[in-house]
């Protein structure tokens, strides 16, 4: 009887508020869903969380030595992956950040490659840019993966001390020089002698996640592994 009631009142609310996939319009999906099955299934996994010397890691070589490096998905213009992280950065959808985080966590965690890990820090964002946002974009999936894989979250472990303009539009060797001495530790004694898995939303050249990481491993005994919610082909 209960389920019964509470069926028609999902069919209501539905009525007059009506609720769809992110990915194909349907509206074949539960109130907290943002995406349907279909489209659920037909993300593009890389698999690099299950393999050394995978695409990721291999931006990174000769750069900064790293333990692990992956990335969830492939990300391509036009893509549902764009989608989806557009909807995260420029239309404050953290439940897709944090669908995007649970489910990268997932296979990070399976892989086992990461067990040695033992805290997870997001990217920080210009400050500007999280003023004007509200949020950080790569806290909200370093959020969901630090739940998945069962270890703490160091939002404020790394910040920016001089402001970038964004790379979005910039070639390869501007993203570098752009990004040179970027970032700070704040706090020594909170990363000092830790794996640190460094969280962002998507890997293009890798000049940013690079710039932190270097500022980070520079501190003693630290060790830095990388997670990207999507990689660009």
């Amino acid at each position: 009887m209960i389920t019964t009631i509470r069926s028609c009142i999902n069919d209501f609310s539905h009525l007059f508020f009506p609720h769809n996939c992110l990915g194909c319009s349907s509206d074949a999906i539960e109130h907290r869903q943002i995406l349907c099955a279909k489209c659920f299934t037909q993300l593009p996994e890389t698999g690099f969380f299950q393999h050394a010397d995978n695409k990721t890691e291999k931006i990174f070589y000769g750069r900064i030595a790293l333990q692990q490096a992956g990335s969830m998905y492939y990300f391509t213009k036009d893509s549902l992956i764009q989608k989806l992280i557009f909807e995260l950065k420029y239309r404050g959808n953290k439940t897709a950040g944090s669908l995007l985080g649970s489910i990268t966590g997932q296979a990070i965690k399976k892989s086992m490659r990461f067990e040695n890990v033992d805290l997870v820090i997001p990217l920080p964002l210009n400050p500007a840019k999280e003023k004007k946002r509200g949020y950080n974009q790569a806290a909200i999936i370093a959020e969901s993966i630090a739940s998945e894989i069962q270890k703490p979250l160091l939002v404020d472990a790394a910040y920016r001390t001089v402001f970038t303009q964004t790379q979005t539009h910039k070639g390869r060797i501007s993203r570098w020089q752009n990004m040179e001495g970027v970032f700070a530790v704040k706090d020594l004694s909170a990363v000092t002698g830790k794996h640190i898995l460094l969280v962002d939303d998507v890997l293009t050249t890798g000049a940013t996640l690079e710039s932190c990481a270097r500022c980070l491993i520079q501190v003693p005994g630290t060790q830095i592994s990388i997670a990207t919610v999507a990689y660009t082909i």
